[in-house]
Formats: structure tokens, sequence, C-alpha cells
């Protein structure tokens, strides 16, 4: 089994963002690449509490409105999802390529999530049933809830 490069990851991360940043012509503030990293800590979910409580190490002064600005940036720059069932946030591990919403598999016990990408029939499946009722989706946030492989016991593939 690989072991995982984890201050890899965060540094991936932190490029994709600028190069997005730089894209779309805003500006990757140092408090924000600080969000953008704490919330690439770990690869589960982070609330803006657990965020603040964080940046508080490093920023004495932070307060829960600079940690939710930051949060609305790297939510607007496409950087990080918000898990609604949760009322946290993680990475996206796919920033430069454009997608709106996004299908996620949360598990109730460990709380890890993964991202199902690039899943056309279920994007198409889920486009077709909305347009059949005279909808227009324009995103779409889908969050299964239940136990992941580890959790419920099927081990690695």
């Amino acid at each position: 089994m690989a072991i995982h490069d984890h201050q890899a990851c965060v540094a991936h991360a932190v490029a994709a963002a600028e190069r997005v940043c730089e894209r779309h012509g805003a500006r990757l503030t140092e408090l924000r690449r600080r969000v953008l990293e704490l919330v690439w800590t770990r690869h589960q979910p982070i609330t803006a509490y657990e965020l603040l409580d964080l940046l508080k190490a490093d920023h004495r002064s932070a307060a829960p409105p600079t940690v939710y600005r930051a949060l609305e940036f790297l939510l607007e720059q496409g950087l990080i999802h918000r898990i609604e069932a949760l009322n946290a946030f993680i990475g996206c591990p796919d920033p430069e390529r454009l997608h709106r919403g996004g299908y996620f598999l949360i598990c109730n016990r460990c709380r890890s999530v993964e991202e199902i990408r690039d899943n056309a029939p279920l994007r198409e499946a889920i486009r077709t049933a909305a347009a059949s009722r005279g909808f227009a989706a324009s995103s779409s946030m889908i969050e299964m809830q239940g136990l992941c492989r580890e959790c419920s016991g099927g081990g690695s593939a």
C-alpha cells in the first residue's frame, strides 16, 4: 500500500488555486490561502468553527466573519465544496475543471466524503428527469449518506 504524501496534496491544491485565481482575475490573499491549506489539512469535512480554531494559531484576531468571507471566496472560485448535510467544507480535487454542484457520498460513521466525478450517465439522468418536469437546472448537488467501504466492512477493492 502506497503512503499518502499529504504535504504534496496540500501543495497541489494551493498551486491549482493560484492558477484558477489568476485565470479568474481574483486574488488569493495570504488569509484565503491559509484557509484553503487548513481545509486540506485532512481529507474529511471541516466546519467553519474548526477552521477558526486552527486559524487562530496564526491569526489571533481571526473572527467568524473572517473565516466565512474566505470560505465564500473559495466556494465562488470552485476551490472547495460545501457539504450541506454536515455544514462543513472539503477541498475540490479538480478545481481547474469547471463544474457546478457535485455528487457526494458521506459516511455517517467516519465522516469521510467522496466526490463522484466524471459520471456522465448520472448527470444525464438527473438532467433528463429535471427537463421532463420543465425544470432547467443550472447546477445540482446530491449528498448520499450511508457507510463507506471500510465502515461497512467491505474492505478495500
